[in-house]
């Protein structure tokens, strides 16, 4: 019995020995950390407010940058954009809280006006980051929200663009499927809108939610004016034949219990009316204001675009089909890959036309990584797609925070002090960038 209780008493020792030990370790391995991270990085005391060394170190590639944005990031994640949507703020206090720029920069961006559809569904966050990175007040904003997207997307969205004269949601939603007509129908139904808007436009721009610019307005302008004033830019092709499969036969949208997708039938489509020839492209463009009335009112844009409601993808045939016609406005008939629109990393692309995604691949298409920001920065493309701040929040952090900078120094008029996004400014920047 006595060596019972012996066994009983060295085996509670044991546990308590135990006990203090794994306390130990664990105190030592937690508590101390934030302040160990601290004295190997010294430079990130303020990241969480004033990433611009990390950021500037992120757009020279330096090797060692991933690993610092690494701590970084879960130092910035959580500063939510769209709090003072949820709050009772006036109109003035959302401008200023969310920093827009108010006022034109220059006489030249004064003097033209640019149109935008955005289509959105998701991430308030990140389409807060976008408009206000391309809000101008001489432009118009039409928004295109996902008739799937909850409620309180819709309403928060709402509330934003209610702040503004020149910003206003599409009189039609969509249920958008992903390759399916309803993307096209929903910028369709935006041009129409735009086409009444009191604001007399010159070119027309369309966006996703996960976008966002590379060059700015006044760089976008003089593009625009330099190398297509009064011209279209839809970049494109022949339809090769590894792409005929998306107008051979029909197709039809499924949208069901939160599932959508586009499958096809085994039902052979009829030739293209008016013996059109089918281009392939990108879903994305720049067009005049002419250009997009004579897609509204033109019989061969009508019929177009009647026989591509049931093949796949038709944004990327419809567009630069009716910008190869001679006689549309502002059309580009011998045009092809020309543009330079969307800076993206396609997967079938890599060690090509780029060095890999740093981030991961949706669709064949890159989400950006910290490792891809010198690239994004570099490229001569107006906008670049696509980002995920959810995943992969410094990426936007210091995107956005080298944009506006930009945009600041390119300024012609005296600056507001809620223009700024920080209040200090430690980037080094470079004449190219």
């Amino acid at each position: 019995m006595n060596q019972l209780e012996a066994a009983k008493s060295g085996f509670l020792v044991c546990v308590v020995g135990c006990i203090f030990i794994f306390a130990f370790v664990y105190i030592r391995n937690t508590i101390p950390k934030e302040d160990e991270e601290q004295k190997l990085l010294p430079e990130l005391a303020e990241c969480g407010f004033y990433p611009d060394e990390l950021c500037s170190a992120l757009f020279e590639g330096k090797s060692a940058a991933p690993q610092i944005g690494h701590f970084c990031q879960q130092r910035l994640h959580g500063q939510e954009m769209s709090a003072c949507i949820w709050t009772p703020c006036n109109c003035s206090m959302v401008q200023k809280t969310l920093h827009f720029i108010t006022s034109p920069l220059s006489e030249e961006e004064g003097n033209f006006s640019l149109a935008y559809i955005i289509t959105v569904h998701k991430e308030l966050d990140m389409f807060i980051k976008l408009l206000r990175a391309i809000y101008a007040p001489q432009n118009v904003y039409c928004i295109h929200i996902d008739e799937k997207s909850s409620k309180d997307y819709k309403v928060a969205v709402q509330t934003l663009v209610n702040c503004f004269e020149n910003i206003f949601i599409t009189s039609k939603r969509e249920n958008v499927v992903y390759g399916g007509f309803s993307r096209l129908q929903a910028d369709i139904n935006c041009m129409k809108d735009l086409i009444h808007s009191k604001n007399q436009w010159n070119y027309v721009i369309n966006l996703c939610g996960q976008d966002y610019p590379i060059k700015t307005n006044k760089e976008l302008i003089q593009y625009i004016k330099s190398k297509w004033n009064g011209k279209n830019m839809t970049p494109g092709i022949i339809q090769p034949p590894h792409m005929k499969y998306r107008t051979h036969v029909s197709y039809k949208e499924y949208v069901h219990s939160g599932k959508s997708y586009v499958y096809p039938t085994k039902n052979v489509k009829s030739a293209p009316p008016h013996n059109l020839t089918i281009y392939f492209g990108g879903a994305y463009y720049v067009l005049t204001r002419k250009f997009v009335e004579f897609t509204l009112t033109d019989e061969r844009a009508k019929d177009l675009l009647e026989w591509s409601k049931d093949t796949y993808s038709p944004d990327e045939h419809y567009w630069v089909t009716l910008n190869r016609l001679a006689d549309a406005p502002g059309a580009t008939p011998d045009a092809q890959w020309e543009g330079n629109i969307r800076a993206i990393k396609w997967k079938d692309q890599e060690g090509q036309a780029h060095n890999g995604c740093k981030g991961h691949y949706v669709r064949d298409i890159c989400v950006f990584g910290l490792g891809d920001l010198k690239w994004i920065i570099e490229s001569p493309h107006l906008f670049a797609n696509k980002f995920e701040p959810s995943t992969y929040p410094l990426v936007m952090d210091c995107l956005e925070r080298h944009y506006r900078l930009k945009v600041l120094q390119q300024a012609e008029i005296p600056l507001e002090a809620h223009w700024h996004l920080q209040e200090h400014t430690y980037f080094n920047m470079k004449p190219n960038i």
